[in-house]
């Protein structure tokens, strides 16, 4: 069963969270894809339910999937509901990563720093920030394959894998509430990308129409693929469970306990 997703049930789950917004900065980090139009189409709803204000930042890399029409076409809908996309340039050629070994990597250092450096642009009271962003089920259930075969079934010892599974295993969590007082939240980590995707064609939200020239890098996209051919549909919590059960997931406290600059900069 692959239920839909339901503005009523979602903001019941995250009532709670929702209701501390009203006096907060919330900035949704939005990139064009289901997962964050989905993901800001909810947070619209919710804001004018709960009386908080938001704004909406697009890193535009890599740069062959932002011409200015494509920003335009996805922008107009959303100026239509009332939100500003604000779309941040990294001044950076697709160039930069192509002759990488592997170019999603370098991508997401530089999307990491833009984002560091937009936020300290922008955050003077880091105990009112909530940053909002958008992964799926899928994505976790990704990651747990490839820390599998990467940490347990592979002969090669890499020391960037237990790097890389710190990394995407806090996003395991929908709710991060940093020592600094920040917040990080996920609203759709319990969600599967088709039912995402059945959402975001039901509602005509527009989303990038341009593939990224370098998705065959990237474990999730070509196990997503997998999914949506056999047409499986995952549980968050059995995923969670099998992942702190089995694989060692970190501890929430892992992750809330790090230092802004590392986290921000190296796992987020």
């Amino acid at each position: 069963m692959n239920p839909a997703i339901e503005y009523h049930q979602w903001k019941e789950e995250y009532k709670s969270t929702l209701e501390t917004f009203y006096n907060k900065n919330v900035l949704m980090l939005f990139s064009g894809g289901k997962d964050s139009s989905l993901a800001m189409d909810l947070i619209l709803r919710a804001k004018k339910e709960f009386g908080f204000d938001f704004s909406a930042h697009a890193g535009a890399y890599p740069v062959h999937r932002y011409p200015d029409t494509e920003k335009k076409r996805i922008e107009s809908y959303w100026d239509r509901r009332g939100i500003e996309v604000q779309w941040h340039d990294l001044g950076k050629t697709d160039d930069d990563i192509k002759d990488e070994i592997n170019p999603c990597l370098k991508c997401q250092k530089l999307r990491k720093q833009m984002l560091k450096a937009i936020l300290g642009d922008m955050v003077d009271d880091w105990g009112s920030l909530v940053l909002v962003t958008g992964y799926s089920l899928w994505d976790i259930v990704s990651y747990s394959i490839e820390h599998i075969l990467d940490d347990f079934f592979s002969n090669s010892v890499d020391p960037g894998n237990n790097k890389r599974f710190m990394e995407t295993a806090q996003r395991f969590y929908p709710l991060l509430k940093m020592k600094e007082g920040y917040t990080v939240f996920r609203p759709l980590i319990k969600h599967n990308s088709n039912t995402i995707q059945k959402m975001i064609t039901q509602a005509g939200i527009p989303t990038l129409s341009i593939p990224c020239k370098f998705k065959e890098f990237r474990p999730k996209i070509i196990l997503e693929r997998y999914y949506q051919k056999i047409g499986i549909h995952f549980d968050y919590d059995k995923v969670f469970n099998f992942a702190r059960r089995s694989l060692g997931l970190p501890g929430i406290t892992s992750y809330t306990s790090i230092d802004r600059e590392e986290y921000l900069l190296n796992l987020f």
